[in-house]
């Protein structure tokens, strides 16, 4: 019953956000936030660090939360903004990880599921080697969600940059791709 007050169609306002348990943030946005700090970081210790900083921080400012955005908008900014204040700390940047992330394929039944799945996984390696504006928006578009407008107010540009950026990281996808058929 909790889940659908808390789902993102509903509006969220004030009331709902002051009655929201650390625990139900967790659970309903805990991976999108992770996801989002990994895909900043490139590292999972960073992005376990902070995803809980972001938690406690959205807890106790969560009486705050306006409802002009998301809750998931709200949390992933952030997140966006947690991340990059960890990365202009010298001491982290030394440690971000830049090789390549293991590729990790379950041992699906059939052979073509397995293929999909190794296709998949190099997309989104091609997808981590990309400029980080292009990454980033295309990572909040495909495992986000979100729109070309909460995208925009996120990252605090204008829609047509979002669109931009979006175009040109799909081209850039899709020429490594191109490339890589070739060879």
């Amino acid at each position: 019953m909790r889940r659908n007050m808390l789902s993102e169609d509903m509006p969220y306002t004030e009331a709902y956000a002051s009655e929201m348990t650390l625990r139900e943030m967790m659970e309903e946005y805990g991976s999108d936030v992770w996801n989002y700090a990994f895909f900043l970081t490139r590292s999972r210790e960073q992005a376990n660090d902070i995803s809980q900083e972001v938690f406690l921080k959205a807890y106790k400012n969560v009486g705050k939360y306006r409802g002009q955005s998301s809750m998931k908008t709200w949390l992933l900014t952030i997140t966006r903004n947690t991340a990059f204040s960890w990365s202009k700390n010298s001491f982290w940047r030394r440690f971000i990880p830049f090789g390549d992330q293991p590729v990790t394929v379950n041992a699906p039944s059939a052979e073509k599921e397995a293929l999909g799945k190794q296709y998949a996984n190099r997309i989104w390696e091609i997808i981590m080697t990309l400029p980080d504006k292009n990454r980033e928006v295309l990572v909040l578009d495909i495992q986000h969600g979100l729109s070309i407008g909460e995208m925009s107010d996120l990252l605090n540009v204008p829609q047509g940059t979002v669109k931009s950026r979006l175009a040109r990281a799909r081209e850039k996808v899709k020429q490594a791709i191109q490339k890589e058929e070739r060879e």
